[in-house]
């Protein structure tokens, strides 16, 4: 690779380190394709962007960014899994996929601008996603106005329910 072309990648990838909301480190050694594959396409349907990168390039683009602290994980046969949007994404994607495999192993994980380790990314795997929690916030927007109209339907519904009862009790049989 030409260093031109080098500075252009470094360039690129500091523009999307930037971006960037949380990001995992994996390691990964002999996975087949077809896993690969099967992981790539996790990511994609979670919005999450998947990356073998040459480590030397990726630790001159984390410079000045968020990434910068995980920078030092970037040594060996490494995969950077990257969320723009929901800082869960990643590390529920990832710990999902890998969960029964040997093969592929979190090294750690950058959200908000903080380093995670193992443990941290275990525990964020087990947060409830973006969308899980807008649904979470929705239902509990939607209860105390859901009460609002049954306490207010409730005396009428009351009044018609005894006035039944008097309509019923003066029928004769």
């Amino acid at each position: 690779m030409l260093k031109s072309e080098k500075e252009v990648m470094i360039k690129e990838l500091h523009e999307k380190f930037a971006r960037t909301k949380s990001a995992v480190v994996a390691e990964f050694s002999k996975v087949d394709v077809e896993t690969v594959t099967k992981l790539r396409r996790k990511f994609r349907e979670g919005k999450v962007e998947y990356k073998v990168i040459k480590n030397t390039l990726a630790r001159r683009a984390a410079e000045g960014t968020a990434l910068s602290v995980i920078s030092d994980d970037f040594t060996g046969p490494v995969a950077l899994c990257i969320s723009y949007d929901d800082v869960v994404a990643p590390a529920k994607i990832l710990m999902d996929f890998i969960k029964d495999m040997e093969t592929i192993k979190v090294r750690s994980a950058v959200v908000d601008g903080r380093k995670v380790d193992v443990n941290g990314v275990k525990a964020l795997a087990k947060l409830p996603g973006l969308n899980e929690l807008r649904g979470q916030l929705l239902g509990m927007l939607n209860q105390p106005a859901g009460m609002l109209v049954r306490t207010i339907a409730a005396p009428g519904s009351q009044l018609a329910r005894v006035i039944q009862a008097n309509a019923d009790k003066s029928k004769p049989e």
